[in-house]
């Protein structure tokens, strides 16, 4: 087995169940260094010791693979993930718009997200990095995010778009965390909020009007904001009124995320029957921060699935084509 192959599917499932960070950039680190080793240094094991990015654990898959073996380590990896969540619908999903790379929270560059994309058969990959109030994630700025214009339209290819776009803040009084005028030259805009998720249920239902109203915003993002498991704990969803941003969403051709983190499953069920009956589009994203995340998608396929929403309903089914119609037509003015 290819050692780098068998260290970065390692990294990527270790992305895919949100294990530490560290050790999957770790095993990242170890595929970048052996990337460009001949066959007689990934023999040579005193070399291979003193590679940097190399540690013993990366060491014992290298070696492993260098024997022919499926290493150990991969091994139980695809075991603990072989009950993948299977639907229909799954196979409909052409893209993917809301996504992170290490210019804000995400693990990895830019280029790694869209090849993953890429070797999952996405036709489109929309980099959704955060705004500038979200210090915590390494926001970003106008001018990163102008700056980061011309490394997304490099990584595209004739199959495979990666659009530029931003995860936007809402902040307390409903306006967007950007420039406006910057806004309207991005592909894609996906408005979340992201503080004060208690705030009281009416400045809350007033507050994503307000956003989804602007004219500025594609997707609204993690809906309640909510978490229902993993490393970072659970919290309860925000409060509103769940039926008037919903109608708000589908009078201004907004989509509702379902966002397919596992550990967060937001919508709730309910909400998502709700907007489904006022009429709304929606969007599954996978709101992946590494490459091993962008597998996530199935988690939201499958509850889109369960909850019926017809694929014709669901935005990242569609042609890359008509996914510019949509947002064209909803924003005239972009350029």
């Amino acid at each position: 087995m290819d050692p780098h192959a068998a260290l970065s599917e390692i990294a990527g499932l270790l992305e895919r169940e949100r294990s530490s960070r560290y050790r999957s950039k770790a095993f990242r680190a170890a595929a970048e260094a052996v990337a460009g080793l001949s066959e007689a240094e990934l023999d040579d094991v005193a070399l291979l010791r003193r590679t940097k990015g190399i540690g013993e654990s990366t060491l014992a898959v290298i070696l492993q693979a260098r024997a022919g073996a499926v290493p150990d380590y991969l091994a139980d990896l695809r075991a603990r993930a072989g009950g993948s969540v299977s639907s229909r619908l799954r196979g409909s999903l052409r893209g993917d718009l809301h996504s992170h790379s290490d210019w804000s929270d995400g693990l990895t560059p830019i280029p790694l997200m869209a090849e993953a994309a890429r070797d999952l058969g996405h036709e489109y990959l929309a980099l959704t990095d955060h705004s500038p109030r979200l210090r915590v994630a390494n926001g970003l700025s106008a001018q990163r995010l102008r700056a980061q214009r011309d490394v997304v339209r490099a990584l595209g290819t004739e199959r495979f778009t990666l659009l530029w776009g931003i995860e936007v803040d809402v902040l307390d009084d409903g306006e967007l965390d950007q420039d406006a005028e910057l806004l309207a030259e991005l592909d894609v805009v996906v408005a979340s909020v992201h503080s004060k998720l208690r705030m009281e249920s009416g400045p809350m239902t007033r507050r994503m009007i307000a956003a989804v109203s602007s004219g500025r915003a594609d997707v609204l993002g993690h809906v309640t904001g909510r978490l229902v498991e993993g490393a970072r704990g659970t919290r309860p969803a925000s409060t509103f009124d769940a039926a008037a941003v919903f109608a708000a969403c589908a009078a201004h051709d907004v989509a509702v995320e379902i966002n397919s983190r596992p550990e967060r499953q937001d919508p709730p069920d309910d909400l998502i029957a709700l907007a489904l009956e006022a009429g709304c589009l929606f969007s599954i994203d996978s709101d992946a921060h590494a490459p091993g995340q962008l597998s996530l998608l199935d988690h939201g396929a499958r509850r889109a699935e369960d909850a019926g929403i017809p694929a014709e309903r669901i935005v990242t089914t569609w042609p890359l084509p008509r996914l510019r119609e949509w947002i064209g037509g909803r924003r005239p003015r972009r350029e």
